[in-house]
């Protein structure tokens, strides 16, 4: 048999070979299966990541329930407050938990690596109950929300936030300014409303976040819930305004 019979042989639909439409066909099958079965993939880490950021908020949230228990009702300090970041809350609270470095990092922050070298955390604690707010001389502008005990509603009074990717890696970014949240943008400075199911091109409004509560407990907010507060003239991080 000649090379060219061969190579007709070969090309023959009825031969223990594959013709080339049906390799065509096999590899369309395989590459929309591949398209069906991704975002299934993503959707299901994507939960993951959510549930394990939850753990870590929840065990945060028992962390300073512990703590306050211990500190006459007090909130920990952040680095609004105390010199350097090694003295954050995030590290007042360390002896309360197992693992600070596992709880500190949410799973699905893309800059988890950066702020585990930094020494920073992925949650960032609520102005609010952090440090209350003073004129000058010293007096309160303000009802004092740093005590737990003074809490009228603490089921309903945000403790801790998921980061911004736009927060700077520094000393002071441990907690959020929401005092100022007047506006969406400052929001989106501050904190990640749409860390799981966000498009990264709705100006953070299309997704949600996890969010810790005072009295423990960790929510699951739509970021398009929080910007319609806003836009309210509501501040969702200022307690007794949920």
């Amino acid at each position: 048999m000649t090379p060219v019979q061969q190579i007709k042989r070969s090309l023959r639909p009825w031969g223990n070979g594959f013709t080339l439409v049906e390799i065509l066909t096999v590899i369309a099958i395989i590459a929309v299966l591949g398209a069906i079965a991704l975002p299934a993939v993503q959707g299901v880490r994507e939960s993951a990541n959510q549930v394990k950021c939850a753990s870590n908020m929840r065990q945060i949230g028992q962390a300073m329930a512990l703590f306050a228990q211990d500190n006459n009702g007090q909130f920990p300090l952040t680095t609004h407050t105390v010199m350097n970041v090694e003295e954050s809350w995030i590290y007042t609270l360390a002896p309360y938990l197992g693992d600070v470095d596992e709880v500190r990092i949410c799973p699905a922050d893309p800059r988890g690596d950066e702020r585990l070298e930094a020494n920073l955390t992925s949650y960032v604690l609520n102005e609010f109950i952090a440090v209350p707010n003073r004129d000058p001389f010293g007096q309160l502008r303000d009802e004092d929300f740093t005590n737990l005990r003074r809490l009228e509603n603490p089921s309903r009074i945000m403790t801790a936030f998921i980061a911004s990717d736009r927060l700077a890696l520094g000393d002071h970014s441990d907690h959020t300014h929401s005092r100022g949240w007047n506006s969406w943008g400052r929001v989106i400075s501050d904190i990640q409303p749409n860390r799981f199911g966000g498009d990264g091109v709705s100006g953070g409004t299309v997704g949600r976040a996890n969010y810790l509560f005072a009295d423990g407990h960790v929510g699951s907010i739509k970021a398009a819930d929080l910007q319609a507060k806003i836009e309210a003239g509501v501040n969702p991080a200022k307690p007794n305004q949920m």
